[in-house]
């Protein structure tokens, strides 16, 4: 059997744009001899919608979206993710996450997404009413098991057990051939490889290949890798769609094994064995997610502050990517205390990146805005207020910027400063999109060096360079804050594990040192909750998936 993968890019509540891509992808697997073609989760209204179900014309333009779709679709099958109406009487959510048999200029069959996640990123409940069966649909003499996301995954990737019920068992014990999943499973490190494993053990235990559409693009901070994938009924890998790009590809399965390949994917032999670089991951993430949000928001350009610092330095890479190097404006902004090397390397990297970037000093206005304020000021001595004015007039002068050309600030920070407030608000946290915000700082220099493996394109003297704000004579981050890796790894334990202090005591590091982190990050919850929306790549992230509250007294 020929299975046609459609690992296209959605966006939320354009029906017309995203059928209209969806025909086209179900019209070339057409083309490459499919017997069935499978696109992602809710690929028809995007994902996540969120609120926007309520909307009183959301469901119903969804709908009428499937109609025309479903008119469009001739003797092949297409399986599309969508949202319908909940049909179920009594007490319950209003509607459904659903997949659509479309077949025969009509839509046969519909599945009920079962298993619901509410914990990290997912609020599905709020929405949905879960699937009450689990039943193959037969075509052609096959029985097709149809899965929608978190429905195939099981309690041992799950971390702990959240439901009573294993939709992939129900389907094999009730004759499926094969288990078909539409999926919007999001991006962060290491997820691309645990999906495989997961993938693998799934098929292994049901003893039926699998067949496994993942969503691309991305939406607001979340960012969807594709790496669809296929894998036979021993749980070895047929076939793996590239990441971080849209993909139309057709997979043959074979025998009651379901042994095949793909003409363009690969069979296992071509396979890679082993998961990709964690830099590249995450360079290809960050510039999915760029492109995606600038695009999608109806930006063509950005701006952004190079301070000659590593921050600001692959926040341009990642830009010049994903948008292209006319597409960027830079600006330093030198104030006293940068050093001359620090507009020199802003220069330098615009130079090896192709962007623009125009010098703007702030030294006068500095100035000027400590003559205003010293009336107010007598008998205080000069201390972090002087230092997060320099910051706010940069942020003036680079929101000046976007507000006359239309490009979309780009923040610069990196989430080991956003967690301790290592930043200041209305100053260099101004902007749309902070870029590298879930970016911890050691990680930020792994993918620098990374982008640099074969050629300058980081000017090496800034990765070299001691980190340093330069917002005070002869300043250093490391004056204020630990070393980073330090840091990190105490913000890896605290903010993603959500281990207590102690225990990240017992882990060996600093007791005075981990209380000041830990005491930090929880008084810095109110700067974070008005800083940009950032681009998700870990398991936590700043923003979506972490609710904190900002008025609290547990510290531990």
């Amino acid at each position: 059997m020929k299975i046609g993968l459609a690992q296209v890019n959605a966006v939320i509540g354009d029906f017309p744009g995203n059928a209209k891509r969806l025909l086209q992808a179900y019209r070339e697997c057409l083309e490459q001899g499919a017997e069935l073609v499978v696109a992602p989760e809710m690929a028809l209204c995007g994902y996540p919608p969120r609120d926007l179900v309520f909307k009183t014309q959301f469901v119903p333009k969804c709908l009428q979206a499937l109609d025309y779709l479903a008119g469009e679709t001739g003797g092949v099958p297409f399986l599309v993710g969508y949202v319908d109406h909940s049909d179920k009487p009594g007490p319950g959510k209003p509607f459904r996450n659903a997949a659509a048999f479309l077949v025969d200029r009509e839509v046969r069959h519909k599945v009920w997404k079962t298993l619901l996640p509410t914990y990290d990123v997912f609020d599905e409940r709020r929405y949905f009413e879960p699937g009450e069966s689990c039943d193959p649909i037969e075509w052609n003499g096959r029985r097709i098991g149809v899965t929608v996301c978190e429905d195939i995954w099981t309690e041992e990737y799950l971390q702990r057990p959240l439901y009573e019920r294993d939709p992939a068992s129900e389907l094999a014990a009730k004759g499926a051939d094969l288990l078909v999943n539409l999926s919007a499973s999001p991006f962060h490190l290491g997820k691309p490889a645990e999906r495989r494993s997961m993938l693998a053990a799934v098929a292994a235990e049901a003893r039926l290949p699998v067949v496994y559409c993942n969503a691309i693009g991305a939406q607001d901070q979340l960012v969807f890798d594709g790496n669809s994938l296929v894998v036979d009924g021993a749980g070895l890998p047929l076939a793996r769609l590239r990441g971080f790009e849209e993909v139309v590809e057709v997979v043959e399965l074979v025998g009651p094994g379901g042994s095949g390949g793909s003409g363009g994917a690969g069979v296992p032999d071509a396979l890679p064995a082993s998961p990709a670089i964690p830099a590249e991951e995450l360079w290809s993430a960050l510039v999915l997610g760029l492109r995606d949000y600038v695009t999608k928001t109806g930006f063509s350009s950005a701006c952004l502050g190079l301070s000659g610092g590593i921050d600001s330095a692959l926040t341009a890479a990642v830009a010049a990517e994903a948008l292209g190097a006319a597409n960027v404006h830079g600006l330093t902004l030198p104030s006293p205390y940068s050093s001359g090397g620090s507009v020199a390397d802003s220069m330098s990297l615009a130079a090896n990146l192709g962007i623009r970037c125009d010098e703007v000093p702030i030294a006068d206005i500095f100035t000027e805005v400590k003559r205003t304020m010293a009336p107010l000021f007598v008998g205080q001595a000069e201390d972090v207020t002087e230092e997060n004015m320099q910051a706010r007039i940069r942020g003036l002068l680079l929101m000046a910027l976007s507000n006359k050309f239309g490009h979309l600030l780009l923040t610069t920070g990196n989430k080991s400063e956003l967690a301790v407030g290592y930043c200041t608000i209305y100053g260099d946290m101004c902007g749309g999109l902070a870029v590298i915000s879930d970016l911890p700082k050691t990680r930020v220099y792994d993918v620098c060096r990374w982008l640099n493996r074969e050629r300058e394109v980081i000017p090496w003297n800034t990765i070299d360079k001691p980190p340093s704000a330069e917002l005070r004579p002869d300043q250093k981050d490391q004056d204020t804050l630990p070393e980073y890796e330090v840091l990190d790894g105490i913000l890896e334990a605290y903010v993603e594990q959500h281990l207590s202090s102690d225990e990240i005591i017992a882990l060996g590091f600093d007791e005075p040192v981990v209380r000041w982190v830990q005491r930090r990050v929880d008084l810095n919850e109110w700067k974070r909750q008005q800083a940009a929306p950032g681009i998700r790549v870990t398991s936590k992230a700043f923003g979506l998936g972490r609710r904190m509250p900002i008025v609290q007294r547990f510290g531990a």
